[in-house]
């Protein structure tokens, strides 16, 4: 039987999960609910985990379909060139080699696009074997679409796959995949995680 310290692959978030990417993030959404006319405070709380567009039709309720998509462009934009103090999640490092000792395959999910997705992973020195990306889905977290991907693509049934999340609509997709879930930030999971190495310790106390 499986169980969330046995899986048979696991599925990472990227920001907050395997890249430190809080304080670009949060640049960012400031810098656009000033430009928005949203209290940057409510920007902050309710950005992080989905997609840009579905956060900024959720805080500009009054916008139409292509003034989201402009809202949502320009947020990104304001996200692309600070790669500054964007680096691992604590512990990322150590599970990732744990992954690879084991042959345990993985893959990144995230609610970011390709060319942000990209340029985090790479400052922070990540080379993921698949990445699946905003780009790829036609609806993004909460929706389960991504995980169920990237669980198809590796040839692994959903059930048996770990998905580490940090944010309320990455669990929420996790679960709505029928997968198994750990959590950071004390978020609700089958597992609740100090880092990523408290999962690289449950891994290899399960005898791999």
């Amino acid at each position: 039987m499986r169980s969330y310290s046995n899986p048979e692959a696991v599925l990472l978030d990227m920001d907050g999960t395997l890249v430190d990417s809080d304080g670009a993030v949060e640049r960012a959404w400031a810098a656009w609910a000033v430009e928005y006319g949203v209290d940057p405070a409510r920007a902050l709380a309710d950005a992080h985990g989905s997609p840009a567009s579905i956060t900024a039709a959720r805080l500009r309720p009054d916008l139409d379909a292509a003034q989201v998509d402009t809202a949502a462009q320009r947020q990104l934009e304001l996200q692309y060139e600070d790669l500054h103090d964007v680096v691992p999640t604590p512990g990322a490092e150590r599970l990732l080699a744990e992954l690879d000792r084991i042959g345990l395959p993985w893959a990144v999910v995230t609610s970011a696009d390709d060319r942000l997705a990209k340029a985090r992973l790479e400052a922070a020195g990540i080379r993921p074997p698949l990445l699946f990306t905003f780009e790829d889905v036609t609806k993004g977290k909460p929706d389960p679409e991504g995980y169920l991907l990237a669980a198809k693509a590796l040839g692994v049934d959903p059930a048996a796959c770990l998905v580490v999340e940090d944010s309320g609509p990455g669990l929420a997709a996790g679960r709505a995949a029928g997968a198994m879930t750990a959590s950071l930030r004390g978020l609700d999971a089958d597992v609740k995680l100090h880092d990523l190495g408290h999962l690289a310790e449950l891994l290899v106390s399960d005898g791999r």
